[in-house]
């Protein structure tokens, strides 16, 4: 049967009921009209990034239905709460039925199986990308496992998080002058690529492209490796069987050093083995610094000692006050 529909207070009829290719959004307290680009967006995985994206997604406006797919009945009604999605399942296959878009939010040693279990519900020219930290693995294996099942896939990592995890730590403008790497390869195609860099842009942060190998050989210095030094600063002065007092001894300083230490374990144990070969060439650099730290104190080189100091601290400072700096540090 042909479905009418009236137009508002006027009785007139306006022919079939079809998506609406715009959205009110609010926009300093007045509604405004805003374009949908796409009909339907899939979140695999509603946590921090997840969510925060979802409702990234619903406050712009970006897109007609926002789905979630979770694996716990409970935290359907957590995503609801939240408002994070407009429906959550744990359902995969409804989960990314008709998706325009769909975006991979799990921890990396997640992704393939999920990828593998979907690809046969993916409307062809459906669009794929994910948050990992990693991109390597991740594109070689996805890109080609995806693109025989006729859809898309391009990698892409947004800069933006913090140690929290969960819906309940998500909010909409985590991604706002965050830096989103995406990393597109010779089989991408212009219409994935500019679909993935419009999420990002649309969501507020600021796209760089760069090769996958070029983005994990980068992020083991900027990310991984400084994931790793707090998380060892954490368990070494924190152990069991130290003076009682080392805790009280404990101020911000070793607070701000550790931040990242909090971070979910089960993300961190993925992507230290993902980028493995990066961050043990990340580790090698750190620890011949530290070994020139260790004979400048044995020689009581106060000048080279002071050089260090300074130079770590113009470079910081330098850093802080560019442009490059995210507001949302992961």
């Amino acid at each position: 049967m042909r479905r009418e529909s009236t137009e508002p207070g006027s009785g007139r009829q306006r022919g079939p009921c079809r998506a609406p290719p715009f959205a009110w959004v609010a926009a300093a307290g007045w509604p405004k009209l805003r374009p949908v680009h796409w009909q339907k967006v899939t979140v695999i995985g509603v946590g921090l990034l997840g969510g925060s994206l979802g409702m990234a997604l619903r406050r712009r406006g970006l897109a007609r239905q926002v789905v979630g797919f979770v694996r716990r009945e409970a935290a359907r009604g957590e995503c609801r709460k939240a408002r994070a999605v407009d429906d959550a399942t744990t359902d995969l296959v409804e989960a990314v039925s008709d998706a325009d878009l769909v975006v991979l939010c799990t921890p990396l040693a997640q992704m393939e199986p999920l990828a593998r279990a979907m690809r046969g519900a993916l409307k062809p020219g459906a669009v794929v990308t994910d948050v990992g930290s990693v991109k390597g693995p991740v594109v070689r294996r996805l890109e080609s496992l995806l693109k025989r099942a006729g859809a898309e896939f391009v990698g892409s990592h947004p800069m933006a998080g913090n140690e929290r995890t969960g819906v309940g730590a998500a909010h909409a403008d985590l991604f706002e002058g965050a830096v989103a790497v995406v990393t597109p390869t010779a089989r991408t195609s212009a219409r994935a690529l500019r679909e993935v860099r419009r999420l990002w842009t649309g969501v507020g942060a600021r796209v760089l492209e760069m090769g996958a190998d070029e983005h994990d050989r980068l992020v083991s210095r900027s990310s991984h490796l400084p994931h790793v030094v707090a998380s060892a600063l954490a368990a070494l002065v924190l152990a069991p069987g130290r003076n009682p007092r080392q805790k009280d001894l404990c101020a911000t300083g070793f607070r701000d050093t550790t931040r990242v230490a909090s971070g979910s374990p089960e993300m961190w144990r993925d992507i230290a083995l993902a980028n493995r070969r990066h961050l043990d060439r990340a580790l090698d650099e750190l620890m011949r610094e530290l070994g020139k730290v260790r004979k400048w104190l044995a020689a009581e080189d106060a000048e080279a000692l002071f050089e260090f100091f300074q130079v770590a601290k113009a470079r910081r400072d330098a850093w802080c006050g560019s442009r490059r700096a995210s507001p949302s540090p992961e």
